[in-house]
């Protein structure tokens, strides 16, 4: 039983490295976008930012956003997501989105810089600002019945989304937490950013009801990611079979309102708690920055 129990430990050590560099990996590309679309700012209107970019603002997904306690939609994924049932497997994770832009080399190729959450490099560069990769990242079940990082990408040739694969068996809860800047929760942004983050919401917290404009800029102002994971071994990893609470994304984040901040199970199985923060290193605000401002990154709510 002990060597079981090392056994497992190892192995969840190893899959806990696996998750931290992928996720990281991913997040650090979102909101890129090559020079041709970085150049096109917002410049006032979003009649003029239309007539720069080729795409109406209100239909631009931000580059990073989520949902909090779902599951999203195989087929509309970035617009649809069911929210989960209480004692339904991974009951409590999020959904993460990511979409960054590629790197064009020529008219039909990219220079494979960037990569999706299968690993593999878009091929097709970007025909305007909306046309990005992207990558989904949820729990959902895997084979065999075991809960799963999964991972959903948009083929860049097609538009459409690909089947989920799972990154990783054995996750049982997704978290995510959002580090915003000058978001105040379900409100309205006002006044400027100065790109750190000064708090911590949930998906749910970033929606501003009856107003799609503000929702989308309260996520134009994230600027970092805070990840909780649970990872659990095979039955029988565990030296006895005991309660366990934990806390993804530790007990200073717990609330009623979010049924994910607090994991609780009772069997056999060995688990690990992975929780890590990681800083977007690109802008977020896709060319809405008011020519008035001196701070990078600043991003304001359209008119």
């Amino acid at each position: 039983r002990s060597a079981t129990t090392v056994d497992a430990a190892s192995q969840l050590r190893d899959d806990s490295r696996f998750a931290m560099d992928v996720i990281q990996r991913l997040a650090v590309q979102t909101g890129f976008e090559d020079l041709p679309f970085v150049s096109r700012p917002y410049l006032g209107s979003i009649s003029t930012y239309q007539g720069k970019n080729g795409i109406n603002p209100s239909t631009l997904k931000p580059a990073v956003y989520g949902y909090n306690n779902a599951v999203p939609s195989t087929t509309d994924p970035l617009n649809t997501a069911t929210a989960r049932t209480s004692g339904s497997l991974g009951y409590g994770s999020d959904v993460l989105i990511l979409q960054y832009g590629t790197v064009k080399v020529t008219d039909t190729t990219t220079d494979g810089s960037m990569i999706s959450c299968d690993g593999a490099a878009p091929t097709s560069p970007a025909v305007d600002r909306g046309d990005r990769a992207v990558s989904i990242l949820y729990v959902n079940t895997s084979s065999g019945g075991e809960p799963a990082l999964m991972c959903m990408k948009r083929n860049d040739s097609t538009g459409t989304f690909s089947t989920p694969a799972p990154l990783l068996k054995g996750v049982e809860s997704f978290q995510v937490l959002y580090g915003v800047d000058k978001v105040v929760a379900n409100t309205a942004p006002t006044g400027n950013v100065d790109s750190v983050p000064d708090s911590y919401l949930r998906a749910d917290q970033m929606t501003v009801t009856g107003n799609d404009a503000a929702t989308l800029t309260n996520w134009r102002r994230v600027r970092s990611l805070r990840i909780g994971l649970v990872l659990r071994g095979p039955p029988g990893s565990a030296q006895s079979s005991e309660s366990q609470t934990l806390y993804p994304l530790g007990s200073n984040y717990e609330s009623n309102s979010d049924p994910g901040s607090k994991f609780t199970a009772t069997d056999s199985r060995l688990r690990q708690v992975v929780t890590f923060t990681v800083q977007l290193r690109n802008c977020q605000n896709q060319g809405y920055q008011p020519a008035s401002s001196t701070t990078p990154c600043d991003v304001v709510l359209p008119l």
